[in-house]
């Protein structure tokens, strides 16, 4: 969901004459509707079907008539099928942070109890007193939400595949350390052939050479580097392996993991077909596209993560904190403590580290920034966080302006401000084009 900052005419919260907390749960929800002077209207058990989302409705147009845009809700996640069927009802819906949701129940429970109808009757209150300074959720973008799910699930997919192929290399150690010795890429699909292919040490040897070769050359795999170290490697494969039983029970078991990972690469080369048509079809691919590091498989991701509204970030403080590459203050009389953000989007986290660790390739100034917090001693991941930090600050300025990245444009920027990284650089950067080396010269 993306977060509303209301309408220009009347603002969202002004709309909003009902207050209701809404508990979510897998089969049943707790509705608590309080007024704005906080005395309980309404409070009900609803179950997770067709049939309890219709009474609700019906119960909120009871007391609030046909437009249910003056019933705030507020609720303990920001999307899901909850919120999707309460934005559908038409309601102003307000996401809570799980922290905070924990604070409101123990302002109405200090003995520390907890209870659905607790939870949802101190979120409508909180929504009461302090939903003035919330924001609103509003309708997402079908084509942003859809690249949002794929992009995620995608990720499920690959960490799937990694546990396959984890399984896939213990049982291999257990009874045949030759085929482990022979390929160090277990993600292809040839390695997951070649135990389909050869099960066993003593199928490989059976095989023979020549058949070993075609193999080779049928998967793409006869290099001149490695495929005489591999026939080598397998021409002594029975010399140390497993015994007969062992033999017999793990190769059952790599073979099934070889089918189960040919299957799941199938199903992923499928997402990114379907990830890279849907960013294509963007007005901002353009745009993601041009970042550094971004590549076709994180430009999709930083998309569908940041979203295509361009008043969801009021600056791009707001933009680094949700991307928790803003560290947290803590200041306390002559206490003074800075701590790393936990409290945050995991999966944009998660996509500016690996972007920010790929820009240092194509980037001279991301490079020199980041061997600059590594002198100062700190860790790599500190050092991924701080560059991601500077990156996200472009990035918001591009959102805003709606234009693409221009290496050259921001060097020249640099300089014109006297910026200390370039005062870093070892060489003046080498330009990509023409047009960098006149951006570059001195007026």
């Amino acid at each position: 969901m993306e977060q509303d900052k209301g309408s220009s005419v009347i603002p969202c919260w002004e709309r909003v004459k009902l207050f209701a907390g809404f508990d979510w749960a897998k089969n049943e929800h707790d509705v608590v509707v309080v007024d704005a002077t906080g005395r309980i209207v309404a409070e009900m058990v609803i179950d997770n079907t067709a049939e309890g989302w219709h009474r609700l409705g019906q119960k909120l147009v009871k007391l609030a008539g046909e437009d249910l845009s003056v019933v705030g809700v507020a609720i303990e996640t920001n999307r899901g099928p909850a919120v999707e069927r309460l934005l559908q009802l038409g309601c102003t819906v307000d996401p809570l942070q799980p922290k905070a949701a924990s604070r409101y129940r123990d302002r109405k429970a200090p003995s520390g109890g907890k209870t659905d109808r607790l939870d949802a009757w101190s979120f409508g209150d909180a929504l009461r007193t302090d939903g003035h300074a919330w924001r609103a959720l509003k309708p997402e973008d079908p084509l942003i939400q859809e690249l949002r799910l794929l992009c995620r699930d995608e990720i499920h997919l690959i960490e799937q595949r990694t546990a396959l192929v984890n399984s896939l290399q213990e049982a291999l150690y257990e009874y045949y350390p030759a085929a482990l010795e022979a390929f160090d890429d277990w993600t292809v699909a040839a390695t997951w052939a070649f135990v389909q292919r050869f099960a066993t040490p003593q199928a490989l040897a059976k095989a023979g050479k020549r058949r070993w070769q075609k193999f080779f050359h049928t998967h793409k795999l006869y290099h001149p580097a490695t495929a005489e170290k591999r026939l080598e490697i397998f021409a002594r494969a029975t010399a140390f392996c497993g015994n007969e039983a062992v033999t017999k029970a793990k190769s059952m078991l790599a073979v099934s993991l070889a089918k189960q990972l040919v299957l799941l690469g199938t199903q992923l080369k499928a997402y990114r077909q379907r990830i890279e048509a849907l960013f294509q079809t963007h007005p901002d691919h353009d745009m993601y596209g041009s970042l550094p590091g971004a590549g076709a498989k994180l430009a999709p991701r930083l998309l569908a993560e940041c979203g295509d509204d361009d008043d969801r970030f009021d600056n791009h403080e707001s933009m680094q904190c949700l991307a928790g590459t803003a560290p947290v203050s803590y200041d306390s009389g002559q206490m003074h403590r800075v701590k790393f953000r936990r409290a945050c989007s995991k999966p944009l986290r998660a996509v500016v580290h690996l972007w920010a660790n790929l820009s240092r390739k194509q980037s001279v100034w991301a490079q020199v920034y980041y061997q600059k917090k590594r002198d100062e001693g700190k860790s790599h991941a500190c050092a991924l966080r701080c560059l991601g930090q500077r990156w996200l600050k472009i990035l918001h300025a591009m959102r805003k302006t709606k234009t693409s990245y221009d290496e050259a444009l921001h060097l020249r920027n640099q300089v014109a401000h006297g910026s200390w990284v370039v005062a870093l650089f070892p060489t003046a950067p080498a330009p990509r084009s023409d047009r960098c080396q006149r951006q570059l010269q001195p007026c």
